[in-house]
């Protein structure tokens, strides 16, 4: 019997959702420690006296959700499921050292995640600080802050004295304006799971964020890998709590065993109705990730697909394959329990994407597709061969660049589909009546096929590395100077 469709109210704003990134020693740590130090409930409180992942202040009257991270594996274990938590970021640079490595993989996954974000120039009451510097810096990375040619929201800053940071969460908030936060005010509360820890007394004490709806004493709670019952609900505070509305911090006891940081979890008194939500969550987050490694192509991500016999062995070898998420460039977008079945082979066929197998098998029709259409399958019974394959497999998929061509000049008006370009060939060869793909940054805006290809004004059949051309195309979307032309094989 298909559960009673639960009725939806209309959308309502709701609080942001922040995370402060950038490199370390540029005092991420001590503008969340000031933002703590001046928030009234923390202070009446003494403080958390257990980091529980994420705390709420309210500036201006308006409450505003902070994620107190330790870094970057969290969001990559987030990404890899598919679940984005944070609404807005702060973007912290250092005024007396400006844009270094960590920087860089912060604006990385802000970009990646197309997260709102504004910046904070730090340690302006230090003597070697230089704020032009830093926005020199910020601009050869493509961010152009406002006043300097650009439109990103900035705030010179120093975490330390306080110098700044109230008007820093006021660009916070106006950004959340601009952004339109809003929840469902659905009867079914989900959000994401933020961190795990075990309670000698009390059980799995799970840190979580709420999305939509209210999450309410008493709910059934489930995760893809874990499931159970809110006994103990309580506010970032550590106070016992009936309800927890959304964008505000929980902790929970109750899941009879630990669910994963990055699932989202969903939560309802009724386990029908929670089991169908879960399901089709889970149905719309397998779409949005297949679209997130169509986006991804360029930065050379692989795509895997898990199986494994039995649960847990999928959850171990789920485990292991996050872990490794930092140092490769991978991504899981499907994980499921028996044989490696045809299905299994014609979507990886489709998305371009790795199985890994894990104690289980390869039936026979599965077998015939990964023979007839190179699928690449990777088996074994024991789980470090399965990472030493993997890593390599994931290492040569790196190193094979691909076939790209940089556009430097853009001739002429369209004559309808036909356009006259000229680039320099960043990894070749190209080859005239091959076709492209149109790449703007990581985003795909289009395809076209080489009609003409010259070289010093003549006409050549290929083009190898190095090379400058003009060529004559055809291509129903738009081509500018910095678009890359991405040949495949």
């Amino acid at each position: 019997m298909t559960p009673k469709k639960v009725e939806q109210k209309n959308p309502e704003r709701r609080p942001p959702i922040a995370v402060i990134m950038g490199h370390v020693d540029h005092g991420k740590t001590t503008l969340l420690d000031y933002i703590r130090s001046t928030n009234v409930a923390l202070r009446e409180a003494g403080g958390i006296t257990q980091s529980i992942g994420a705390y709420e202040i309210e500036h201006a009257g308006q409450k505003i959700t902070f994620i107190d991270t330790p870094g970057h594996e969290a969001f990559s274990k987030m990404r890899a499921r598919g679940a984005r938590v944070a609404d807005l970021a702060i973007l912290v640079v250092a005024a007396d050292d400006g844009v270094k490595p960590q920087t860089k993989d912060a604006l990385k996954y802000i970009l990646a995640e197309k997260v709102p974000f504004v910046v904070a120039i730090n340690k302006i009451d230090k003597p070697g600080a230089d704020i032009d510097k830093a926005i020199n810096d910020l601009m050869q990375l493509g961010v152009y802050l406002e006043g300097r040619g650009g439109d990103v929201s900035w705030h010179a800053i120093s975490a330390k004295t306080g110098e700044g940071v109230s008007d820093l969460l006021d660009l916070l908030l106006l950004a959340s304006e601009l952004e339109d936060i809003h929840c469902t005010g659905d009867h079914v509360s989900s959000g994401v799971v933020i961190s795990v820890k075990s309670d000698a007394k009390r059980g799995v004490m799970t840190s979580v964020i709420v999305k939509n709806g209210s999450l309410e004493q008493g709910a059934m709670i489930a995760t893809h890998t874990a499931i159970g019952k809110v006994k103990i609900l309580e506010n970032y505070l550590g106070k016992t709590a009936k309800e927890i509305i959304p964008s505000a911090p929980a902790i929970v006891f109750g899941f009879e065993n630990s669910p994963k940081v990055g699932e989202v979890f969903c939560a309802h008194r009724d386990e029908k109705v929670l089991r169908t939500s879960l399901e089709q969550f889970e149905r719309e987050q397998h779409e949005v990730t297949k679209s997130l490694i169509a986006e991804d192509d360029v930065s050379k991500r692989v795509p895997l697909f898990l199986k494994a016999d039995e649960l847990g062995s999928l959850e171990v070898l789920k485990d292991t394959i996050e872990s490794l998420v930092t140092t490769l460039p991978i991504i899981i977008i499907k994980a499921s329990v028996g044989s490696i079945t045809e299905n299994d082979t014609k979507d990886a066929e489709g998305m371009k994407a790795t199985i890994i197998g894990f104690h289980t098998k390869i039936d026979k029709a599965a077998q015939n597709m990964r023979e007839t259409k190179k699928i690449n399958i990777i088996t074994s019974d024991i789980i470090y061969e399965l990472v030493d394959a993997l890593t390599e497999y994931a290492k040569t998929a790196i190193e094979k660049e691909k076939r790209t061509l940089e556009i430097l000049g853009v001739f002429g008006q369209p004559k309808g589909k036909e356009r006259v370009i000229g680039g320099k060939v960043l990894c070749g060869p190209i080859l005239r009546n091959e076709s492209f793909e149109v790449w703007h940054g990581t985003r795909k805006t289009g395809e076209g096929r080489i009609l003409n290809l010259q070289s010093n004004k003549k006409d050549v059949a290929e083009a190898e590395k190095d090379m400058e051309v003009g060529m004559l195309v055809e291509c129903e979307s738009d081509i500018r100077i910095g678009n890359h032309l991405v040949f495949l094989d």
